[in-house]
């Protein structure tokens, strides 16, 4: 899969790592690389549970106990799993569960399920250091050659109170009631920060989550506008990275760390705080976001200005109108952001399955803070990718039933969320896939409608037609390179089918 170069680092046909003072490692393209190729394919160095976790069986990471009064333990370690293949399953039996043997160390359930809990179980947060260090034993040359000089950040790490949580709920628990005391303090905590900055979320068949650990995918170099995009299989949790624009030979390769459809002060807080860094790419850079305008707030002293930070880079900064005098700070901002990202989080919660207050509680929120946001803020945005999804989907608003003024809702937010994806999320991106998907159904229906009505002729439909098999077409060439086992590479395959049939209907005409 990979190898070493001359100058001590990795290599492929498609991709290269160099290293400098400024960032350390990071990756470069090889060769000039299409949009859609396929960079590197790896399997996680080690999977386990999130940090602040919820309690949850140790081997497929559904919430435990299945039921209230079914508590399924490990027959040879207690510890929760769900049956007997997860307690079976070898990245539970080979790892945490023969240490829990050999330390007649036993799961507190009461404790774990006791509600007042809100950072999640602190025995379950040995798990996933536990099974690095294990692994780092097992395959020595993987850990020295890919994993041990991974960043860690253990000088910021040591001054924050995250450093005191991991020493009492990891490191001694590890060294004392686990009696590991071969690993040094100093090493268990290495693995808490390599953990901490370079995981990825890894999401189950059944859609749970878990972090997975990918050593050379992780030494790419962040940018809050990427130009590769990762896929993990739900079954082996195998990753796969792709471009999702033409990059050149030597050009740099950008994961993005964070949620593209943040604001920049709130992207910057969370690479600050969770990655330990201050991102200063060209969106951060630019009040406007790239022309976005995805943190900019209208002004409510005057009709056209809009209010936006003098510099974006200092969260202290003042915001100023362009059309009139006022102005405010940075920190007035912030809490006016915190109060909307906290109503927005709450809608996000409701999932389509809740039915129509699923759709109700979102649009309430978007007619709330029109007159505050900018059209393409960044809030709306996250609003309209849900809705956009839900549209069609949902009880009471399926597609066949959605009278013309609600189709065109759909599809007015799915340029509005295009035009911010098209910045912020490039190219043959999963969310540009799913989003040029939901608006090309749309765009039918409302052309099918029209030619029924007599409002256009059959030359016109067929444009329309033409318009929305474009749509589908790029929707079906972005969603098909995403693993089949995955929600969106199965629409994939369906955008695929469904192209074919539309083609055909306009060959008809």
């Amino acid at each position: 899969m990979s190898k070493e170069s001359e100058s001590g680092a990795f290599a492929s046909p498609a991709y290269k790592v160099l290293q400098n003072d400024q960032v350390g490692r990071y990756m470069v393209a090889n060769r000039e690389l299409q949009p859609g190729e396929e960079i590197v394919t790896e399997m996680p160095f080690v999977v386990g549970p999130k940090a602040c976790t919820y309690p949850l069986c140790l081997s497929c990471y559904t919430p435990w106990p299945p039921e209230p009064d079914n508590k399924p333990l490990c027959s040879k370690c207690g510890w929760p799993v769900c049956n007997q293949d997860c307690e079976n399953s070898l990245q539970h039996k080979n790892y945490e569960c023969q240490v829990f043997v050999q330390a007649n160390e036993k799961f507190n359930v009461d404790a774990a399920l006791d509600a007042t809990s809100e950072n999640g179980v602190p025995q379950l947060e040995c798990i996933t250091p536990l099974r690095l260090l294990l692994e780092s034993e097992r395959n020595v040359e993987r850990w020295n050659k890919e994993v041990k000089n991974m960043e860690a950040h253990n000088k910021i790490r040591c001054k924050k109170p995250q450093w005191k949580s991991d020493h009492v709920n990891i490191v001694d628990y590890l060294r004392k009631r686990l009696k590991l005391g071969r690993f040094s303090e100093e090493y268990i905590q290495t693995a808490c920060g390599i953990l901490e900055i370079n995981t990825f979320e890894v999401r189950t068949v059944k859609g749970f989550s878990a972090r997975g650990l990918y050593p050379i995918v992780a030494m790419m170099n962040h940018s809050c506008v990427s130009n590769t995009s990762h896929s993990i299989s739900p079954v082996d949790y195998r990753i796969r990275l792709r471009t999702t624009l033409k990059i050149p030979a030597d050009g740099e390769l950008y994961a993005s760390y964070t949620h593209s459809l943040l604001p920049t002060m709130l992207r910057r807080e969370h690479l600050l705080e969770g990655k330990h860094f201050a991102c200063a790419c060209s969106r951060c850079a630019d009040p406007t976001e790239l022309g976005t305008h995805m943190s900019t707030l209208k002004c409510n002293k005057c009709d056209n200005g809009i209010v936006m930070p003098l510099d974006s880079l200092d969260s202290e900064s003042t915001w100023k109108c362009t059309h009139c005098e006022f102005s405010t700070n940075g920190h007035a901002v912030k809490k006016v952001f915190q109060i909307i990202q906290a109503e927005v989080d709450a809608a996000e919660a409701i999932s389509g399955v809740d039915g129509a207050d699923a759709i109700h509680e979102r649009e309430t929120i978007m007619k709330k803070y029109q007159s505050v946001l900018h059209p393409r803020h960044a809030f709306l945005s996250m609003l309209r990718h849900s809705l956009t999804q839900m549209y069609g989907r949902v009880d009471e608003y399926l597609l066949d039933d959605l009278p013309d003024v609600v189709l065109e809702h759909k599809v007015d937010m799915c340029h509005l969320l295009l035009q911010v994806l098209n910045v912020v999320e490039p190219g043959y991106s999963r969310v540009r896939g799913m989003t040029l998907y939901e608006l090309h159904a749309p765009l039918l229906f409302l052309a099918k409608g029209q030619w029924n009505a007599n409002v256009i002729d059959e030359a016109r439909l067929k444009t329309k037609m033409i318009e929305a098999a474009n749509i589908l077409k790029e929707a079906a060439t972005i969603l098909c390179l995403e693993p089949s086992e995955t929600s969106e590479g199965q629409i994939g395959l369906v955008a695929k089918e469904s192209l074919v049939q539309l083609e055909q209907s306009i060959n008809d005409l």
